[in-house]
């Protein structure tokens, strides 16, 4: 069975540690790297990362897009929402259907 991570500042993901998910703090660039690196080679099937902490990583996030698992979902944290797990899903969403979900709404 593979497991649930999240990563990012302490603040934004302590409270996802109530829901059994493992909780990865971390504090840099070159930390969240390490862990996502680390989690992704793991029994983990999907890893949610703040979006603060996935803005350094776009290189990094991009090698596992490709791949079936694990599934790379960005969340905001207590900063605020900048868009960017949103804009992925979009992103995703008009790959596998071939048209802007969002055409007309905005």
């Amino acid at each position: 069975m593979y497991k649930i991570a999240v990563i990012g500042d302490y603040d934004s993901i302590y409270g996802f540690a109530t829901l059994g998910l493992s909780i990865c703090p971390v504090k840099n660039r070159e930390e969240a790297k390490e862990k996502l690196s680390q989690l992704a080679s793991g029994k983990y099937g999907i890893i949610y990362i703040t979006e603060a902490a996935a803005a350094g990583l776009k290189e990094e996030i991009e090698k596992y897009q490709e791949q079936v698992m694990p599934a790379i979902i960005q969340i905001p944290g207590v900063s605020g929402n900048t868009g960017a797990g949103v804009e992925g899903v979009k992103k995703t969403v008009e790959q596998a259907v071939g048209s802007d979900i969002l055409f007309g709404n905005e």
